[in-house]
């Protein structure tokens, strides 16, 4: 058994919470609560990472993906 790790990006609004794992294309999921949002995640990249062949895990388990975040500032009229 191997271990893999991945980002977890979850975002919030008035309708709840928006997770996603940007190394898993279509990895994507909701929730009510960040809770909720992220075991629904973990459960939907379990599932994702069932359906990759040996040789995409192996390079999966080579290294993540960089995922950088930042903030951009804008002055607005």
């Amino acid at each position: 058994m191997r271990t893999l790790k991945f980002t977890a990006i979850i975002e919030g609004d008035e309708e709840g919470y928006y997770a996603y794992v940007p190394e898993l294309k279509g990895c994507q999921t909701q929730g009510d609560t960040v809770e909720e949002a992220l075991a629904n995640l973990r459960e939907a990249a379990d599932l994702y990472l069932e359906t990759l062949s040996p040789e995409e895990l192996d390079a999966m388990a080579s290294g993540p993906k960089t995922v950088l975040s930042t903030s951009l500032e804008f002055s607005h009229a």
